[in-house]
């Protein structure tokens, strides 16, 4: 089944996903010129041992630790110089986790014709596509993904999370509650971080949204020449990432330089968003 048209699938598709470009065109010798970035950043190529590595946090310290201690500190000075740290023992299930990746492979893995039916629809973000938001004459990034907003279960998109194949919805359902458990510690030992009261940040959350979205970048022929997702700040509070493999693809800016993050194993990857940029401007 060929992929469909921006018209069919909706608005925020802009060419077929790249996913089934590369599979409908067997091994490509080189990008389609309409995914070639010209004007990419210069990235950490060498002397990576002697740049300072991306703070890892243990959760289980944290929790431990009844006043500022040692593991707070790290914290502190993570969101303070950096906005990202990599965060261990963390009290989510491994298994969940990987019934997730798997879930996730599968998904991508359906058919054209599966795939149809969980699409973006016109003036919808949800769903496969692209979410495409430059203009016709801009490169496209080279990611196919997935969209979808989980929490809460009343907002959620009524023909999209009851469609999703099992068993991944049901892993989807008990992921996204322990993730949004584990946001919500992390989020209090930011404020506690700050000589905040523990409710304070909640309160200011409110009920707050959670979504999930899912990237796959197929193998490219030019990998220098192309932009899995373009350089960009999250709009949420808090970004909580886990990498399927261990592929160094995530780089994140610091002192106008790109540095490679190696994920550990077991470990998400934690980014402060524009909203916590909000909440905390003129403490951090």
């Amino acid at each position: 089944m060929e992929p469909k048209t921006t018209e069919e699938l909706g608005s925020c598709l802009v060419f077929p996903c790249v996913k089934e470009l590369v599979a409908k065109n067997g091994e490509l010798n080189s990008v389609p010129e309409r995914y070639v970035s010209r004007n990419i950043d210069p990235f950490v190529l060498s002397n990576i041992d002697s740049l300072q590595h991306l703070p890892v946090i243990d959760l289980s310290k944290l929790l431990y630790e009844e006043v500022k201690g040692s593991e707070l500190e790290k914290l502190d000075i993570a969101c303070k110089e950096w906005g990202f740290f990599q965060l261990i023992n963390h009290g989510v299930s491994m298994t969940l986790v990987e019934d997730m990746k798997k879930g996730a492979e599968e998904l991508f893995n359906l058919s054209m014709e599966e795939k149809s039916k969980l699409w973006q629809k016109a003036g919808d973000m949800e769903g496969f596509g692209t979410m495409a938001d430059v203009s016709q004459d801009e490169p496209s990034n080279w990611v196919h993904l997935f969209y979808i907003f989980t929490l809460p279960s009343h907002l959620r998109n009524s023909h999209l999370f009851p469609n999703l194949p099992l068993p991944f919805r049901e892993n989807l359902e008990a992921y996204c509650i322990k993730i949004r458990e584990l946001g919500i510690k992390v989020l209090v030992h930011i404020g506690k971080a700050l000589g905040i009261e523990p409710n304070e940040i909640k309160d200011s959350l409110g009920e707050g949204g959670q979504s999930i979205r899912i990237n796959y970048y197929p193998p490219c022929p030019q990998p220098e020449s192309v932009l899995g997702l373009k350089a960009h700040t999250d709009a949420s509070a808090l970004t909580i990432l886990v990498q399927n493999n261990e592929v160094e693809g995530l780089q994140i800016q610091k002192h106008g330089m790109w540095i490679t993050i190696k994920p550990l194993p077991n470990a998400f990857i934690l980014s402060l968003g524009d909203v916590m940029e909000v909440m905390t401007n003129g403490i951090y």
